[in-house]
């Protein structure tokens, strides 16, 4: 299953660009994420905890992220198996960072492979909706970690040190839990706005 997404994030792309790089900053703002070791080499491993409805599964595994600070691009290969559920999935992800009007504009193409009980929501495009939302829910925590980050680097400047305490959206009572309703009606809007355009 093929995935195309793309974000704006209010920032030029050279400070977008290093705060992708902080992969253990980036994987909080993913809702249910939680990273469990840096093996170095840009070899990560980590959880996901996805909720959609009454469906739920916690994905465990490995990624691989490799950029290219040159054409301000990166790869990530990743593959996890919810070991209470048996379901399965690999990721190979490309991303892309353009500067649009002074923001930065993050262009994702994702090759998702689902096996198991997961893979029936990936047939009826449920799947495509539930990362429409999350990807949602994650621009609105990587513009808040930004903001929390340029505070933090002025105060900084100014008293030479600051404690600021950062909220960790991967945080269980934090996740989004999808509701089945939700999607359904996304997918509708999705496809009356198809019918009628």
């Amino acid at each position: 299953m093929k995935i195309s997404q793309s974000l704006t994030v209010s920032c030029p792309p050279d400070r977008a660009w290093d705060f992708f790089q902080d992969v253990p900053t980036v994987a909080t703002c993913f809702p249910g994420a939680t990273l469990t070791e840096d093996r170095g080499d840009g070899v990560y491993l980590g959880n996901v905890l996805i909720a959609l409805g009454p469906f739920s599964a916690t994905f465990e595994g490995e990624a691989k992220h490799a950029p290219d600070a040159s054409t301000m691009s990166g790869n990530v290969e990743g593959k996890a198996v919810d070991k209470k559920g048996g379901s399965r999935s690999r990721l190979s992800l490309r991303y892309q960072l353009a500067e649009v009007t002074g923001l930065t504009q993050v262009d994702f193409e994702a090759d998702i492979q689902l096996a198991g009980p997961i893979a029936q929501f990936g047939r009826v495009g449920i799947i495509e909706e539930a990362a429409q939302l999350l990807i949602e829910d994650f621009v609105k925590n990587v513009e808040q970690e930004m903001a929390l980050s340029e505070v933090a680097d002025d105060a900084t400047n100014k008293d030479g040190n600051i404690d600021l305490k950062k909220e960790n959206s991967s945080d269980p009572q934090k996740l989004r839990s999808l509701s089945a309703a939700g999607v359904l009606w996304s997918l509708l809007k999705r496809y009356l706005g198809k019918l009628f355009s």
